[in-house]
């Protein structure tokens, strides 16, 4: 019952989720600091990129629902 719900919420749904960038930034920058033997300034480095394209997203996204 609760997923026919949370289906019929989001069928009218027509946004973008940036949070996937963020994850795959974080790890992409953690393989990286592997490489370099800093792995905590990977993941800074990650976390940061990441978040710019989380921030790209939510305003593309938030123009195109205008």
């Amino acid at each position: 019952m609760l997923a026919l719900a949370w289906a019929a919420a989001m069928r009218g749904s027509k946004t973008r989720a940036g949070g996937c960038f963020l994850t795959i930034f974080i790890l992409l920058g953690f393989f990286y600091g592997l490489s370099i033997q800093n792995p905590l300034k990977g993941t800074l480095i990650g976390t940061a990129v990441g978040a710019v394209f989380a921030l790209a997203t939510w305003l593309i996204d938030s123009r195109r629902s205008r």
